[in-house]
């Protein structure tokens, strides 16, 4: 197994802080080419909590135009993982992200 660092960017919107006060759900973006176990391992000692489940979903990047030369791009696409998390763990640093 590679040590590979992995890294975990927290996603700011409503619906991630719904998530996380209602039913103990995080959600962080993660670089592809990671599977759930590492993504469980990371988050497991970066925050110190137990990890129940992690479910990964991929956004598509948008396509854009160049209109100089009249060709059309689309960005990178991005993973989504939701973790989740075990009853009375909560990540604090998550919450106070501005």
């Amino acid at each position: 197994m590679e040590n590979k660092e992995i890294l975990l960017k927290p996603v700011v919107s409503e619906k991630s802080y719904s998530l996380a006060n209602e039913s103990n759900k995080y959600v962080f973006f993660v670089d592809t080419g990671i599977n759930k176990i590492e993504i469980k391992n990371a988050v497991e000692s970066k925050y110190k909590v137990k990890v129940l489940d992690v479910n990964i979903t991929v956004k598509p990047g948008k396509r854009f135009r160049d209109w100089k030369s009249n060709k059309s791009f689309r960005k990178s696409d991005k993973r989504k993982a939701v973790v989740t998390l075990k009853k009375g763990d909560k990540i604090d640093e998550f919450l106070n992200i501005q």
